[in-house]
């Protein structure tokens, strides 16, 4: 028996012949496995955010326990609506005891619960 038939049997199909291993591997299901790597407790994930409609999707990638490095560069356009999405995370952040950064003006970094930023930076000599 082959290694595609032992494939094959684990995943309920009767054959190599029925499986092709490509379609598999190609398939929805399979496009967030990492094959080469265990699953991590967290990621570290870029995000791009273009209006207040996606803080949305920040809350729940924080509640996955994922560090957001977020590019707010479409909304640095708005300052208005920036400033607000700006307000709206650090509450947000502030409610789950996570923590918020401002790497530069485009770039902020946003940690889930139980994860801070230390934002002092330490000379050479200390």
């Amino acid at each position: 028996m082959g290694v595609f038939d032992k494939l094959g049997q684990a995943f309920g199909v009767a054959s190599s012949k029925d499986l092709n291993i490509e379609e598999y591997m190609n398939s929805a299901e399979m496009e967030q496995v990492d094959v080469m790597h265990e699953p991590a407790d967290m990621y570290v994930k870029p995000v791009s955010i273009s209006s207040e409609d996606e803080l949305k999707l920040i809350e729940d990638e924080l509640a996955k326990k994922n560090i957001l490095l977020l590019n707010i560069e479409e909304l640095a356009k708005r300052p208005t609506t920036r400033n607000n999405v700006i307000t709206n995370l650090k509450n947000y952040v502030m409610k789950i005891n996570g923590d918020i950064a401002q790497i530069d003006d485009t770039r902020i970094l946003i940690t889930p619960a139980k994860v801070k930023i230390i934002k002092k930076k330490k000379g050479a000599t200390q």
